[in-house]
């Protein structure tokens, strides 16, 4: 083998990255012909596959033309930015893939700004030519105004540009031409993006991602920055807090298309896995045994917002899920820890409850969503954005908010922002929609997604990024209608639901298992009612005059997890078990909450 490239491919969420790879795979002839491989391979959880979005950072490698090619493909969502600034060590350049009439988005920009300052080179691919409408040259100027804006050097501005459709399976110089295959991508790649440097001297390589395996345990993943690794080597392992600890390293894997190969030794250049390291974090340096020297350690950006995790003590506690008790709830939060960067952890003065910080709902709801399918029952409070004091003064926040909407809607977003604190920026037409840029505080965004897909009957398209943290924008009006609320535990009666319809919208249906202090659907006024669902209708042995109405039931409003966690205010909790989601007060008693809110207002 001639070589190794190491690649990352970076994008918007939606612009084809897992596809692109896919492509590769099959180019290179990793599958047998008569293999059936389905689409996007990588994501290979079932979280992935249902949202359709990549969450997890994951390694692949090919070899063409004798050049070993690894390929680091990377989240989109700028809620697991975690994910691609420490994917960003491993690669030497980077394939930034953009939609050919979306052009460059919020997180494209994100990506963008992680690859420039990391100083990488850049592959530019337009990709979905093929669609209707689309305008490739435009987006290619606007991806080099975006390049010269963060600051590129002239190498990074000098970037190729390949033309193409990932679904279609073509690449090439020109769009207006299609070709036969993605072979002038991969050609790019290896003319134009650097070697991995093979630098002598002694052992250096930075964790940079994890692996778990049921039967060896946790699995380290890093490139061999500078020297060789062997196997059963004994090294040292710098701690991101320069605390050193003598280990051995037992297995040496590198990646061999989706697989993993067991070898020997690993030189620099290349990107290895390795077994027998104890307590090991990511960042960590694994270097000489005799004289061990670290490496910088990653700046990994700050958490934006909190959440109050607690153990589920609901009257239908332990029904459904495994595992129950704070001990479970405690051991797999820090559990995630170790892998989930961007991620923190405060114990709280209660036993049962920890405050879990992170960058958005998104990368909260996917931590609770897979704790949920492993078993877990769990309840959480509203989500908070972090506050912070600089100079004396309260900061927030603040995110960059865009949005597309048809022309005919564009007053409404305009309207729904701008009552939560938003501030306008841009606003020029896209194609046939409006393209619209806020600033926005962080608290602004939560709850915001369902308004404007109602206002726009689900035709925006939004995206948002951390900005900045400034200085406090004042009082954002919460959810304006009440809640229902049950008062007796039992069963949900159609009879009793037809009757109370003109109270508002519910969230269950009939026959549903209901507690006190549940919340069972949305009041049309702003206070809170408590009514009695269980109710059957009462018979007497007198004929009735007339025959009695059908019931008829509107249908429940459903929500998602991320939809729940947006809804509810700050004395409620959304509890979450394997096969239900459920909303309650914290106080499930009425005549406590009566007390509490006297205590409260005196």
């Amino acid at each position: 083998m001639s070589g190794i490239k190491n690649i990352a491919i970076i994008a918007h969420v939606d612009h084809g990255k897992t596809t692109l790879v896919d492509k590769i795979l099959h180019t290179c002839k990793l599958f047998r012909d008569n293999q059936e491989t389905g689409e996007l391979i990588l994501d290979n959880n079932d979280l992935e596959r249902e949202r359709g979005i990549t969450i997890l950072a994951k390694n692949v490698s090919v070899v063409y033309k004798g050049t070993k090619i690894n390929i680091i493909d990377t989240p989109g969502h700028a809620d697991f930015g975690g994910e691609v600034e420490r994917v960003m060590n491993m690669a030497d350049g980077v394939i930034l893939l953009v939609d050919a009439f979306e052009g460059p988005m919020p997180q494209t920009r994100f990506v963008t700004q992680k690859a420039i300052s990391a100083g990488k080179k850049a592959i530019l691919v337009i990709n979905k030519v093929d669609k209707p409408n689309c305008r490739p040259e435009e987006v290619h100027d606007a991806v080099f105004d975006l390049f010269f804006n963060l600051d590129a050097t002239e190498d990074q501005l000098d970037f190729p540009t390949v033309y193409g459709s990932s679904k279609q399976g073509w690449m090439g110089p020109d769009y207006k031409t299609p070709t036969e295959d993605i072979t002038h991508l991969l050609d790019v790649i290896i003319d134009k993006i650097p070697e991995a440097p093979k630098r002598e001297g002694t052992l250096q390589i930075q964790i940079t991602s994890l692996d778990y395996s049921s039967f060896i345990g946790r699995i380290a993943i890093g490139r061999v920055y500078r020297g060789t690794i062997k196997e059963n080597m004994p090294v040292s392992v710098v701690k991101r807090d320069g605390k050193i600890q003598k280990q051995r390293v037992k297995e040496l894997f590198v990646f061999d298309g989706l697989g993993k190969v067991k070898v020997t030794e690993v030189v620099a250049g290349d990107i290895c896995a390795f077994t027998g390291i104890e307590g090991f974090d990511i960042g960590d340096t694994i270097a000489d045994f005799e004289n061990p020297e670290a490496m910088p350690t990653m700046h990994i950006d700050e958490p934006t917002m909190s959440m109050l995790f607690t153990i589920n003590t609901s009257p239908f506690f332990g029904k459904d899920g495994k595992y129950v008790t704070s001990r479970h709830l405690r051991d797999r939060l820090y559990k995630e820890l170790e892998k989930n960067l961007a991620m923190r952890i405060e114990e709280t003065g209660s036993p049962d409850s920890y405050l879990v910080f992170g960058r958005g709902i998104l990368h909260l709801s996917v931590l609770i969503e897979t704790m949920r399918r492993e078993g877990y029952e769990l309840q959480v409070g509203q989500p908070q954005v972090i506050i912070k004091t600089i100079d004396g003064v309260k900061h927030e926040p603040v995110e960059t908010l865009t949005i597309d909407v048809p022309q005919e809607s564009s007053s409404k977003v305009i309207d729904l922002v701008t009552q939560r604190k938003g501030d306008m920026l841009v606003m020029e037409p896209k194609g046939d929609l409006i393209h619209i840029e806020f600033s926005i505080p962080s608290r602004g965004i939560i709850g915001l997604r369902n308004n404007i897909l109602t206002a726009t009957a689900g035709e925006a398209i939004m995206a948002h990024r951390f900005k900045a943290f400034e200085p406090w924008k004042g009082v954002i009006p919460n959810r304006i209608a009440g809640v229902l609320l049950s008062k007796e535990k039992g069963t949900s009666v159609a009879y009793s639901l037809d009757k109370l319809q003109d109270r508002g919208k519910f969230f269950i249906d009939p026959g549903e298992e209901i507690y006190p202090g549940m919340v069972v659907g949305e009041h049309i006024r702003p206070d809170d009612l408590v009514i009695n669902l269980c109710g059957e209708k009462k018979l007497t042995n007198m004929r009735a005059s007339g025959t009695d109405d059908k019931v008829r039931i509107a249908p429940k409003v459903r929500f998602s997890l991320e939809e729940a966690m947006e809804y509810i205010q700050g004395d409620e909790y959304v509890e979450i078990t394997p096969n239900h989601i459920r909303m309650r007060k914290i106080i499930l008693d009425e005549n406590e909450r009566k007390r509490a809110s006297k205590a409260v207002e005196a």
